[in-house]
């Protein structure tokens, strides 16, 4: 065999079905899977329509870190049914205040060489630890559990070199923004991101699970170290050497390109506001006044993150017109901290210590002041996902963040004098108490549902033709957050599909819903039309499945975004492509079409015709999907083909 990359070597060691050809459909055997609660709820309930007892992967893990603001009983609920169901199927429980899923599952369950579905797309934080780990939707998640290979196309692995050492000031958040300069927020798609070089030696696994995090925001399938002497040191710190592999690309490995970095040449980097692509040196933003900075999420919120922050903010105050809120990444982070006393520094400085868990990167809590400046150490800056719709968020390093704190404006911290040098401990504090094993009598559990929590429909078959008209329009790049929105108001509705899709698009179109249940009603379906790179950002299932109950029968669009493409398809929504993106111009809403053999074109793999009401042009529409796509569709969406109806 010819040698291989990393990211080959473990897909080939997994390889089901397919062959590592680029673009062609392969299937994988997995390992591990990753939930969180807002997006773990619907997983669970589509595996409980499966009819299994037990989860058939080796390690399983539903983790609680998203929707801890609990101001009614529907988070609660979630909480107590997603116990009560690890337990009773074979699946670890990590309770709320253990901290995020990302960091968590770096520190106790990370192992080089195996597969990880997440459903989250951050999963790929676990390729730091030189895991094969891909953010998909929670039903590819259920399928998983159940047994099932996950199926994707083979990515292209494209190689970024890391060369020689970060200079002070200059940090891991530093590097992945400058690769996002580089590749952009489209750049990756249909990619590999496999780190290489003589730099990442002096990278700490939470440094490159930083830089593994954001690659998500490139549109990648997943990023990649090797494991080496520092991955075997952090396991040692974890208390399980034991699960170290050394692991690495063969000599000589081919690579789809590279892009080479220097780390010699970075400065401190600021990204946005609205896109984690807009990335210029801190300096030329330097004395922009702020309002607000947030330290932490799965991104930064290690125990070098805040012993950075702490460096710097020490024996200091924060700038009287800035809030400050740091949220530790997990529970064992939050522990080091305070028997350090890194805690008692930064809420000596004026900083607030918020909960282990996701809270103002997921919109929970602390939403900037209208029109406000918020740096934070966050992966994400898209419009409203803080909670303000005209809010300006930039995505900085620690470093940045800790620095502009104290001046109360965006400052180059190269400004502060010599860097601080930091210590790290060489053990962690270990203390697994609220990661709750699966039941040794299962069969005893009962699983509790509050009255929140309702089903999810198996899906119908794909009609023979459809009419339907344009309900909405988009532009390119649009995110699921954009789709299906986040937030303290709307991410305790992920239980229960009618009430969430009263908030499809409602940042984009406030009346999308009620319009759509208006036309659903009549008997109507609804066309979305979307630009380039539809559906970017989080992997929430949410963001097709609840169009698809308002009546959305198809999307259009010039490009689709990964994740969003395959939520699509597993819900019976059948992508379709522009045969030129300018075409997108002449789809205007409430357009009406008829799609008059749309059942016989998607099995047959033909352009799918679209034909105007009342005559004009015909349009060829492309439907890239493979064999198995093709029969998802056809049944109304993956739970129905699992499920046998």
């Amino acid at each position: 065999m010819m040698n291989l990359t990393l990211a080959e070597k473990i897909i080939a060691g997994h390889l089901v079905s397919g062959r590592l050809e680029p673009g062609e459909e392969i299937g994988i055997r997995v390992d591990q899977t990753l939930t969180q609660d807002a997006t773990g709820t619907l997983a669970c309930l589509e595996f409980e329509s499966l009819g299994l007892q037990r989860v058939k992967t080796r390690l399983s893990v539903s983790y609680v870190d998203h929707n801890t603001l609990q101001t009614s009983f529907e988070n609660a609920d979630d909480h107590r049914y997603l116990q009560t169901f690890a337990a009773r199927h074979g699946i670890y429980f990590s309770k709320p205040g253990n901290g995020i899923c990302h960091q968590v599952h770096l520190e106790r369950f990370g192992r080089a060489g195996e597969v990880l579905l997440g459903s989250d797309s951050h999963t790929p934080t676990a390729g730091g630890l030189a895991q094969l780990a891909v953010g998909v939707g929670g039903l590819e998640i259920a399928a998983a559990m159940a047994g099932h290979p996950y199926f994707f196309r083979m990515p292209e692995v494209f190689e970024i070199r890391l060369l020689g050492r970060l200079p002070r000031w200059v940090s891991a958040k530093d590097v992945i923004l400058h690769v996002l300069s580089s590749l952009t927020v489209q750049g990756g798609r249909g990619k590999i991101l496999e780190y290489t070089g003589s730099g990442i030696k002096r990278l700490s696994i939470p440094e490159r699970a930083t830089i593994a995090n954001m690659g998500a925001e490139t549109g990648a399938t997943t990023s990649i170290f090797p494991s080496d002497e520092t991955t075997r040191e952090f396991l040692r710190s974890q208390e399980r050497e034991e699960d170290f592999t050394a692991l690495g690309a063969d000599s000589g490995a081919n690579y789809a390109g590279t892009l080479k970095v220097k780390l010699s040449s970075l400065v401190p980097l600021v990204a946005g506001p609205d896109s984690p692509d807009k990335v210029r040196p801190a300096s030329e933003l330097e004395g922009l006044k702020i309002d607000q900075v947030c330290i932490g999420s799965c991104t930064n919120s290690s125990l070098k993150d805040l012993l950075t922050a702490r460096a710097i903010l020490k024996g200091k105050r924060v700038h009287p017109s800035v809030s400050l809120v740091i949220s530790p990444g997990s529970r064992q982070v939050l522990n080091m901290a305070a028997a350090r006393g890194v805690l008692f520094d930064l809420v000596t400085a004026g900083a607030r210590i918020l909960e282990t868990a996701c809270g103002p990167c997921i919109g929970m809590g602390q939403a900037p002041p209208s029109g406000g400046v918020s740096l934070r150490t966050y992966n994400r800056n898209f419009p409203g996902r803080s909670g303000t719709a005209d809010a300006d968020v930039y995505l900085v390093s620690p470093e940045v963040a800790a620095a502009s704190a104290l001046k109360g404006e965006i400052t180059d911290p190269r400004h502060l004098g010599p860097a601080p040098r930091l210590h790290l401990p060489s053990r962690a504090w270990i203390n697994d108490s609220l990661i709750i094993p699966p039941s040794e009598e299962p069969e005893k559990v009962e699983v509790i549902k509050g009255p929140n929590i309702s089903s999810v429909p198996l899906g119908e078959p794909l009609p023979e033709s459809l009419s339907a008209a344009v309900w909405i329009k988009t532009g390119d790049n649009v995110t699921t957050d954009a789709i299906m929105p986040a937030g303290a108001k709307v991410l305790p509705l992920r239980s229960n599909l009618e009430k969430i899709s009263r908030f499809v698009f409602h940042s984009l179109d406030p009346d999308f819903a009620r319009r759509a249940e208006r036309e659903r009603a009549a008997g109507r379906w609804g066309i979305i039309v979307g630009g380039e790179n539809y559906g970017q950002g989080s992997s929430r299932e949410h963001a097709a499945l609840a169009p698809r109950y308002l009546g959305v029968r198809v999307v259009v669009a010039a490009s689709f975004a990964r994740i969003h493409r395959s939520n699509l398809i597993n819900f019976g929504i059948p992508p379709l492509v522009f045969s030129d993106p300018s075409d997108a111009k002449s789809w205007e809403s409430g357009t009406e079409f008829d799609f008059p053999r749309l059942r016989e074109e998607v099995a047959a793999g033909k352009p799918v015709i679209a034909r105007p009401w009342g005559g004009g042009k015909e349009w060829a529409l492309k439907l890239v999907a493979t064999p198995r796509e093709k029969e998802i569709l056809l049944r109304g969406g993956l739970l129905a083909l699992l499920s046998g109806s």
